[in-house]
């Protein structure tokens, strides 16, 4: 590491190791790996990235077995892993530092690490040694068609390998390599997942038996069935969690109607003065006529009445 290099995070969780593993395939690489563990043999993976896959496999081996990860780790090399894509990408982010960081913050020892190109191996892994093989590396038809033969020599009758990217809509020459083998070479598929293609070179209908009765007791995963050539293969997909229903609107809020003014207090109404009776022996006509008369009139009329 040169002086200006900085020490790769250790991960806490397998979460925060970089990768794409999904969690329907970290539980079927648990199944497998302990399906086939019964009858024993060695664990390969061709690719690991930065090890998110390889952590989990390193949980399923056991004592005595043989754990064998072979990447370039960033190395630059001759042919299809040297286009474009593996320079601008996994260069920049891929390195055997990181790969240990990550794995050793899960597990005491690191596997076996061949540090190459995968056809390396037809030479260095015994035939008829593995139970389970990962095959994640090159994208290209040739290297994934090696790979896959490769494979078809070491791994044993009962052995499974996975076969990631097989329907990836920028990897067609994984599907190629892939259903080539299936037609071609004898492959025969257990199950799919939406990422990994699950075979054998063995019997399929006992690993199917225990996969259905798996399969039903994982709520997070439905389960159907194919014919693919006349054999039936299985397809698993997680199960999308049902949406959280809609909020209920919370009810209009209408603005309160303002108060009635408060009515004004009732102000008792004064009847009018009742109307004084006139003085006894003046009739009303009479003493309208003497309010309306000319003053003189009236002072000469009362005079003459006193006289």
């Amino acid at each position: 590491m040169s002086a200006t290099e900085t020490a790769p995070a250790r991960p806490a969780t397998l979460d925060e190791v970089p990768g794409w593993f999904h969690r329907l395939d970290q539980q079927l690489f648990a199944f497998f790996l302990e399906a086939t563990a019964e009858r024993g043999g060695d664990v390969l993976e061709m690719g690991c990235y930065l090890g998110k896959s390889t952590i989990v496999m390193g949980r399923h081996v056991r004592e005595g077995e043989t754990f064998t990860v072979c990447d370039l780790f960033g190395d630059e090399s001759q042919g299809s892993y040297s286009r474009e894509e593996t320079r601008d990408f996994y260069q920049k982010t891929l390195s055997l530092r990181a790969f240990e960081t990550n794995y050793l913050a899960f597990h005491d020892t690191l596997p076996t690490i061949v540090r190459g190109r995968t056809n390396v191996l037809a030479d260095s892994i015994p035939a008829d040694s593995c139970r389970f093989v990962h095959i994640d590396a090159s994208h290209m038809y040739e290297d994934v068609s090696v790979d896959i033969d490769t494979t078809r020599e070491i791994l044993r009758p009962h052995g499974v390998v996975a076969l990631d990217d097989y329907r990836t809509e920028h990897t067609p020459g994984v599907s190629a390599a892939v259903w080539e083998a299936v037609f071609a070479k004898g492959m025969r598929p257990v199950c799919v997942s939406g990422s990994k293609l699950y075979a054998t070179w063995g019997e399929t209908a006992g690993l199917q038996e225990r996969l259905r009765a798996w399969a039903a007791d994982v709520p997070t995963c439905t389960l159907a069935e194919d014919l693919i050539d006349g054999e039936v293969m299985l397809r698993l997909a997680a199960k999308k969690p049902r949406p959280k229903p809609a909020a209920k609107p919370a009810p209009e809020q209408t603005a309160p109607k303002p108060a009635a003014p408060a009515a004004a207090p009732k102000v008792p109404v004064q009847a009018a003065p009742a109307a004084q009776a006139p003085p006894a022996g003046r009739s009303p006509a009479r003493r309208i006529a003497l309010n309306v008369l000319p003053p003189v009139i009236t002072r000469a009329v009362r005079r003459a009445k006193r006289g």
